[in-house]
Formats: structure tokens, C-alpha cells, sequence
């Protein structure tokens, strides 16, 4: 696949990394982008990027019917960058079900479920990759973000085992493990921030490398080298931020 024959959907568009997804693939040259998110109004500054090749698709990751429905918009991609995300607040004792079971209904089931639907496209359209926005707290937990460390664990094992189911369908599947990324979602981590466009082309990079884990910032090249030697260091380490 080469540049200019890359048709991508990218879910959570609307803002942050998803926004940066939209700006990165335009400038390495892509075919067509449907940018998606959960309200259409909310789209119109990603659009007018480039209205000739960004396509809005109104998507709630944790509706089936609306992915059922965009399936059908977007028959013709090659690329799935799994973004949408969501981040709760509150340790594993004392968060609300509520918070919990939205982490979950994003980062883990609303991104099996548009991978189920949208891989078999993917397939038709002679293989291609699907790249799933994980998060350095998938190798090691940080206190006060509980359902998010547990719901990003669980993506990253979905994320292994779709590899292995897709790629006798000629599709390689990506794991990317950011550490805190300038954005809306990251605003109230005390931590430095990498941009959230140089993450971007960082992915992008890794997914034409071939590389399956991708780490696209210095801290989490930092801490995946550190994990790789001990993980229960890095697990301490976290767990005393």
C-alpha cells in the first residue's frame, strides 16, 4: 500500500489525537479520510482541513447500530486507526459503576466492536491495518485512573489477539502505547505532554515500518525500555506517581 492509496477511518476525529490523525495523514498524501465522531457539528473544523478529502461519519463507538450503519458508509477503507477514547477519574475502591463501565464501553468493547465490523471491509479491500490507541498505563497501572488503566490492559489483549485472527486475512494489527499527550483528555495529568501531532506521524511512521508495538513518544520509549528489563520496577514506579 502506498501513500496515496491509504483510505482511513480514524474514530474520536473531532479533537486532540484524533484531530492530529486527520492533519497527519493528509500531509503523507492520503486518498480519502472519514473522520468520525460522535456529533456531526462537532466534525466541521476537521473538515474544513481538506473538504475534497475528509469525510465526516457520525459514529458512537458504543452504539452497534450506528457502527452497523457506518460499515456501510465506508466500504472502501484500508486503514482503522481506533482512537475514540475515554478517561475516568477515581481509584478501582471508590470510582462509580457508572465511570467504570464507560471506560470499558469505549476503550475495550467499542474498539472490538468497530474492529469486527470494519476488518471484514479491510479483507475485501486487499488487506490493509488497523492501529489501536492504547497507552503506556496498559503495561503498568497509575493510581487514580483505575478504570482507564484496566479498560487500556484489556484493549491491549484484544489487540493481540485480533493480530492473530486478522493476519492470515492480510491485516496487520498495531498496538500504540503513548504516554500523556497534549490534549483535552490528558489537561488535568500533572506530567509533561508530548503533541499530539508529532504522535501522529510517529504511528504513521510505525505502521508503514512494519513495527506492531509502537511507542511514539520519548516517555514511553523510556518506560518500554525500562518494562523490558523489569517490569515489576516500572509497575512500582507508577504506582507511586
Amino acid at each position: 500500500m502506498t501513500k496515496s492509496d491509504v483510505i482511513v477511518l480514524i474514530t474520536g476525529a473531532n479533537r486532540g489525537i484524533g484531530h492530529a490523525f486527520v492533519e497527519a495523514y493528509l500531509a503523507h498524501g492520503a486518498k480519502k479520510i472519514y473522520a468520525a465522531a460522535r456529533r456531526r457539528a462537532d466534525l466541521d473544523k476537521v473538515v474544513a482541513l481538506d473538504p475534497t478529502r475528509v469525510h465526516p461519519v457520525v459514529l458512537d463507538v458504543t452504539k452497534p447500530e450506528e457502527i452497523k450503519a457506518v460499515a456501510t458508509t465506508v466500504s472502501d477503507i484500508n486503514v482503522l486507526i481506533n482512537n475514540a477514547g475515554a478517561l475516568s477519574f477515581g481509584g478501582l475502591s471508590d470510582i462509580s459503576d457508572e465511570s467504570l463501565r464507560r471506560d470499558m464501553e469505549v476503550n475495550y468493547f467499542g474498539l472490538i466492536h468497530v474492529t469486527q465490523a470494519m476488518a471484514p471491509l479491510i479483507e475485501r479491500n486487499g488487506g490493509g491495518a488497523i492501529a489501536n490507541l492504547l497507552s503506556v498505563v496498559s503495561l503498568a497501572s497509575m493510581p487514580g485512573i483505575g478504570a482507564y488503566n484496566a479498560s487500556k490492559a484489556a484493549a491491549w489483549s484484544a489487540t493481540q489477539s485480533f493480530r492473530v485472527d486478522l493476519a492470515k486475512k492480510g491485516i496487520r494489527v498495531f498496538g500504540v502505547f503513548p504516554g500523556p499527550i497534549d490534549t483535552d483528555m490528558a489537561k488535568d495529568l500533572p506530567m509533561d505532554k508530548t503533541p499530539p501531532l508529532h504522535v501522529a506521524n510517529e504511528v504513521i511512521a510505525g505502521i508503514e515500518a512494519g513495527a506492531e508495538d509502537i511507542f511514539p513518544d520519548p516517555m514511553s520509549k523510556q518506560v518500554y525500555a525500562a518494562w523490558s528489563k523489569d517490569h515489576k520496577a516500572v509497575e512500582k514506579q507508577f504506582g507511586s506517581m
